[in-house]
């Protein structure tokens, strides 16, 4: 059974201890005592060196703790080794992880709205919560009274209480014997086997970067200590970057990019009208120069380096004029698009799955416009021949 040193000292960086078993050819150690962390109840595990040998993952087996090293250690069961652990990732977790604490018990407290989940990543945090939604400004407040409790650096103290006895749990935990539970003074007591700070002012601050809906819930997305001043460093420079693109301001971005959001639809717009127009005189001028076979039906072949469903507003065109069929192909793509007009008695969808299928090819759609693809690109010259357009001269 390892001696877990983090459940009463989560600054002990340095600690030596005696191998119990080694397993994976000397690449998995086991040790009667430890100072680091594996990754259990969300958060991550630790790094470091053992025995000179860097530390690359940390993996709770109940009983007893996994360090999952880089190389083999090369030394016999009962050797002394001396573990180090990264000081700058662990503050860095311990920051988060009572961030998340003091952050869930305002959540329930102040707004009724309890916890379901918690996920610590290396870049950010995310909590969801059972609410159906939190605006801007609750987000703003939620954050100024989080960052305004930090400040008052209550203590945070480790105690190990019988289960049957404690009380005042935010959570209630379903299990017995022995707690170990993780009290903010005056704001959360929570039954929690995770690293700490010893008082929130060491949280340093908490920055809640945005909320958003999943699953009928909240999830709030957090960063807390060193973590949420690099983020607000990024996040500064990223906005300055892009007022200095549009000569402007930081503060003048919203109403700019609300301004250029709506240029940009009023083109997009612009551009399917003007597109719908030429498409008109296209199929119009398409349509005069094609001769009519002995069933009165226009067939008209259009060759085409762009994806074929770009051409469906002039295929639309030519078929709205009646007695016109019209195959758009990209041979370098293997890409083919009919469409027919009602009035032809072609049905489309039908007429191109059936010549697509005797090369291998697959597609389908509707009687008035289909499409589909071919493996090889010489297929779409069987395609074409198949669909009784073979003689029928290119339009590009």
């Amino acid at each position: 059974m390892t001696d877990r040193l983090y459940y009463t000292d989560a600054r002990l960086d340095r600690f030596t201890a005696a191998v119990l078993d080694i397993a994976d050819e000397g690449r998995r150690v086991y040790l009667d005592r430890t100072a680091f962390y594996p990754t259990s109840g969300g958060q991550l595990h630790d790094l470091g060196t053992l025995g000179g040998i860097a530390v690359v993952d940390v993996i709770d087996e109940d009983k007893r703790i996994a360090h999952c090293l880089a190389e083999s250690i090369g030394v016999p069961i009962g050797a002394m080794l001396v573990g180090q652990i990264d000081m700058t990732r662990r503050v860095d977790h311990m920051q988060q992880h009572t961030g998340q604490h003091l952050l869930s018990a305002m959540l329930t407290d102040h707004y009724g709205w309890p916890t379901l989940s918690v996920h610590f990543g290396d870049d950010t945090n995310t909590v969801d919560v059972a609410a159906e939604d939190l605006d801007p400004a609750s987000l703003a407040d939620l954050e100024r009274r989080a960052n305004a409790l930090i400040v008052q650096n209550r203590p945070v103290t480790v105690s190990f209480e019988d289960a049957a006895a404690a009380t005042g749990l935010r959570k209630p935990s379903d299990r017995n014997g022995e707690l170990r539970i993780v009290t903010i003074e005056g704001i959360d007591r929570s039954a929690c086997g995770g690293t700490h700070v010893v008082s929130t002012g060491e949280i340093g601050a908490l920055l809640l970067r945005r909320a958003e809906k999943t699953k009928g819930h909240t999830r709030l997305e957090f960063v807390c200590g060193h973590r949420a001043v690099t983020r607000a460093r990024a996040d500064a420079d990223l906005l300055t970057r892009a007022a200095r693109a549009l000569s402007a301001a930081p503060h003048d971005l919203p109403g700019l990019v609300e301004q250029q959001t709506q240029r940009i639809a009023d083109g997009e717009r612009e551009r399917k009208r003007m597109g719908a127009e030429l498409a008109r005189y296209e199929a119009a001028a398409l349509w005069t120069a094609s001769i009519p076979d002995s069933d009165g039906v226009r067939r008209i072949v259009v060759s085409t380096t762009a994806p074929v469903k770009e051409a469906e507003p002039l295929a639309q065109q030519l078929i709205a004029l009646g007695f016109c069929a019209v195959v758009v192909t990209n041979a370098t793509l293997g890409a083919v698009l009919l469409a027919a007009a009602e009035d032809t008695g072609i049905d489309a969808g039908q007429r191109l799955r059936t010549a697509l299928q005797a090369v291998g090819g697959r597609g389908g759609g509707s009687p008035r416009m289909a499409q589909g693809s071919v493996s090889d690109p010489d297929g779409v010259m069987l395609v074409l021949e198949s669909l009784g357009f073979a003689g029928a001269l290119p339009a590009h």
